[in-house]
């Protein structure tokens, strides 16, 4: 029998780690609670393959040594992000690198809709000026849906399925991608940045972090939209710059924003911070702004969405330690 150790795994993961097991009866399938790290990876030792989903990096070069020390072939993620593997470390070991790049695509479209709502129609507003007892109107008048541009940087998998929703409640929308897909073309346009930066109502990010990526939205950017524009990210932290962001909002450059994920989050989000400092002004800023929606990246978190990662992740440790390629392998 072959066994699976899955790293830092949550009690809503359990029922679908059972339910794969169960499929499976010829892999026996361990978890614990603790990332991948320089002090857990002898807990590997013993075993055929692992599963890790982390926003801590795996950096350290010992780490790669002693997985292929104990005879591991891969190093799977059970998320989307590969930014914390060290790629060329991994390949030096002999380390097939594989991530989850489309679990329930609906689930974080259905969590921007939620953002450009909550939005659009300036309830954050209303919900602060309520609690001063200030119920008037002066203000927060609202555009529908249907008459707004939204654009989306990147309309892969995810920015296509946001896409699509919007377009089903009535908005025209443009988009930035390197890959033009045919199947898309009754649902959006596509265009270049500079436009949809300069034309969109709604930006939405839904690209990965790359080096080409990273901090691609900066003051410059924000300078182009439209000052009536939101800005929405529910893809990864650092393709913002988070100060400027900040800076774009209080210069009323951006009417407001709705962000799932921003740089340093990894350290904050999914834990219980409270009556602690955040050292993180950019975020300790935002918080306390009533034109910003801020929700602790949890985009992926629909129940669909869990049971995919998990089922996805096992099924390609299982199909490398069978010989065969995994489709989501990841090269530098």
């Amino acid at each position: 029998m072959m066994k699976i150790l899955m790293f830092s795994v949550r009690e809503d993961e359990q029922a679908a780690v059972k339910h794969w097991s169960g499929l499976h009866p010829e892999f026996q399938v361990d978890t614990n609670t603790v990332p991948l790290t320089e002090d857990t990876v002898d807990l590997v030792k013993g075993y055929d393959g692992i599963v890790v989903q982390q926003h801590l990096p795996i950096d350290a070069p010992a780490i790669y040594q002693k997985l292929h020390a104990y005879g591991i072939k891969q190093l799977t993620l059970r998320i989307t992000g590969y930014e914390i593997v060290n790629l060329k470390l991994a390949a030096e070991n002999h380390l097939v690198v594989t991530n989850v790049p489309a679990y329930s695509p609906r689930s974080v479209s259905e969590l921007v809709l939620a953002h450009v709502m909550y939005l659009v129609r300036h309830l954050g507003i209303a919900h602060a000026n309520g609690k001063q007892q200030d119920f008037r109107w002066i203000g927060i008048e609202a555009n529908e849906i249907h008459n707004l541009t939204i654009g989306i940087i990147g309309a892969g998998k995810i920015g296509s399925a946001v896409a699509r929703i919007f377009r089903a409640l009535g908005s025209a929308v443009i988009a930035a991608d390197p890959i033009h897909r045919p199947e898309l073309g009754d649902t959006l346009t596509y265009t270049d940045h500079k436009t949809v930066y300069q034309t969109a109502d709604i930006v939405t990010m839904h690209t990965p972090l790359t080096d080409e990526t990273m901090h691609m939205i900066d003051a410059d950017v924000f300078k182009m939209m439209k000052p009536s524009a939101f800005f929405i990210n529910a893809s990864r932290g650092p393709v913002v710059v988070a100060d400027d962001l900040v800076a774009a909002l209080e210069n009323h450059e951006i009417a407001g924003a709705g962000i799932d994920t921003i740089e340093g989050d990894s350290k904050i989000f999914s834990q219980d911070w409270r009556g602690k400092a955040l050292n993180n002004a950019p975020l300790e800023k935002l918080l306390t702004m009533p034109n910003v929606s801020v929700s602790p990246h949890v985009g992926f978190y629909t129940d669909a969405a869990v049971d995919n990662m998990v089922e996805i992740a096992l099924d390609d440790v299982r199909t490398i330690l069978n010989g065969e390629k995994s489709l989501h392998a990841i090269t530098e």
